[in-house]
């Protein structure tokens, strides 16, 4: 089979090569999948791992200005950065309207540097479905961090927990009122919460939220893959750049602690099989709706449900027979 013209640029840290890489896997185009589908798994016998980082919060919290204090700190201590921003996509277009890149301009400026915004294609979460194959290219690009900032806060953003090593939720100080509404489900899968704006006349409310969040972390279950202190609650100024270097310290202690508690690698085989799950699921219902005829099937048991002539179980159960598959439960009794 012959090479990919751009496996070799990729892997020598050409950032164009790396740029189009990414743009071929995010085409849904047949030929350019099947092409994307072979370059991905050339690259995966590189063997190359990066600490792969997500990254959420509420709008207006500082996510652009954070990642770019926070990725400027670890370009000058050598270590080569890519930023993954997945932005909302317009309804109207499918783009990308939040332009996070033109928003990090001093970062993107770094020659060790990469920053990629994508439109989120309306996928839950925020989380391009492609965007676990963006942060592959990038270890395999030579990469030392992948930052994947994700569009919001709510529970659909587990699926970013699905492509990274840890999980940050970047927050502003708040009071109580605020603290309830940060959903649980967040709040489990966070490995650090960053109060960031601690500057100024907000910084004793970034104190005093810390704390809150501190103390609401401990009466959370404590997971198997968590050290003694962990997840925990820093402030942050990314505007004044302080705190960073802590946050940063606590990161790699982290991901140290797992790697030599194994679960690192458990965790990693563990995304492996989801994402596996995941694109047998994509590729079924992209074969199904393919199909004229069971398309246009669909299509009509579907305006039979919204006309409230069929239920939606009953619906969903003639066309799964109409394919012969067979209920499991009809079948385990």
């Amino acid at each position: 089979m012959t090479d990919d013209p751009l496996r070799a640029p990729l892997v020598a840290g050409d950032r164009r090569a790396l740029a189009r890489a990414i743009t071929l896997v995010e085409s849904t185009r047949a030929d350019h999948r099947a092409r994307a589908t072979t370059l991905l798994d050339a690259l995966r016998r590189e063997g190359r791992e990066a600490l792969r980082i997500g990254l959420s919060g509420t709008p207006g919290v500082g996510k652009s200005t954070f990642i770019e204090a926070f990725g400027m700190m670890l370009t000058e201590r050598g270590l080569r950065v890519a930023v993954l921003a997945v932005d909302p996509s317009s309804t109207r277009t499918g783009g990308s309207i939040l332009g996070d890149k033109t928003r990090m301009d001093r970062l993107s400026r770094s020659p060790n540097a990469f920053i990629r915004p994508s439109p989120s294609a309306t996928h839950l979460g925020g989380v391009a479905r492609r965007s676990r194959e963006g942060v592959a290219l990038c270890e395999a690009a030579g990469y030392d961090v992948v930052l994947v900032e994700t569009v919001g806060v709510g529970q659909s953003e587990t699926m970013v927990a699905q492509m990274c090593d840890l999980f940050v939720l970047l927050l502003a100080p708040a009071g109580g009122d605020e603290l309830q509404g940060v959903k649980r489900g967040i709040m489990e899968i966070a490995d650090m919460i960053l109060v960031n704006k601690a500057d100024g006349d907000l910084k004793p409310a970034a104190t005093r939220t810390v704390a809150d969040y501190a103390g609401a972390l401990r009466l959370l279950r404590k997971r198997p893959q968590d050290p003694e202190g962990f997840p925990r609650a820093l402030p942050v100024s990314a505007l004044r750049e302080d705190g960073l270097a802590q946050a940063w310290d606590d990161m790699q202690a982290l991901a140290d602690w797992r790697r030599e508690a194994g679960h690192w690698k458990a965790n990693r085989a563990s995304q492996a099989a989801h994402w596996f799950r995941s694109e047998v699921r994509e590729g079924l219902l992209a074969r199904l709706t393919a199909d004229g005829v069971i398309r246009t099937r669909m299509v009509e048991l579907a305006e039979d449900v919204a006309a409230g002539a069929r239920a939606p179980e009953a619906a969903a159960r003639e066309m799964l027979e109409s394919l012969g598959v067979v209920d499991p439960v009809s079948a385990g009794s």
